[in-house]
């Protein structure tokens, strides 16, 4: 998907040319399969919209221990770097488990086009508000549900992602081990 299709989709925009001046602001880029987006603890400035790929969103403690913590299954947008960074450096490290093509604007940039543009504030104000209630959910999901509600509420919020992405990635997303992973899955296709 090119990225003005993206765009469009959101009703925030009150005409094309606003879109376009809108869409002409991002850069384009490319990722491998394997590529880091960004790496937990290096710098990060940059927004981004995966438009077609996928990636993974990690967190690895200092014992080595990786945590999966987003998907990102394009077009999309990456979680918003007001809530993945801190004093410009990366929370998380993002990985391309596809081969990716993705869109790029610097932070400051998308700020100033916030000020002056009140589509493009109320565009990125909804992809904000997204965000956190998508953090929210998975919150609630992990304190409030057991292995087979999570793996339920999973499929529901996600669908057709255990298809896409390796499930160690998903049992880590929901806080169980990979083998309870597995005994669910089994578990699901018999009932």
């Amino acid at each position: 998907m090119d990225l003005r299709t993206f765009l469009a989709q959101s009703a925030d925009w009150p005409d094309m040319s606003c879109l376009a001046a809108f869409a002409s602001a991002w850069t384009p880029m490319r990722l491998s399969k394997g590529a880091w987006l960004a790496q937990q603890e290096q710098a990060d400035t940059d927004e981004f919209i995966v438009l077609e790929g996928c990636l993974v969103s990690t967190i690895c403690d200092h014992e080595g221990k990786e945590v999966c913590v987003g998907f990102y299954a394009g077009p999309c947008v990456v979680t918003p770097s007001i809530a993945r960074t801190r004093d410009g450096l990366s929370l998380v490290s993002m990985t391309t488990t596809t081969d990716a093509s993705l869109v790029r604007i610097d932070c400051e940039r998308l700020s100033n086009l916030m000020i002056s543009s009140e589509p493009v504030r109320n565009w990125a104000n909804g992809i904000l508000r997204d965000a956190l209630s998508d953090k929210a959910d998975r919150e609630w999901c992990l304190a409030a549900l057991g292995g087979a509600e999570r793996l339920s509420w999973f499929r529901e919020a996600f669908p057709g992602y255990e298809d896409i992405f390796v499930h160690s990635l998903i049992a880590s997303y929901l806080g169980i081990s990979p083998v309870t992973m597995s005994r669910l899955r089994a578990s699901s296709k018999k009932g």
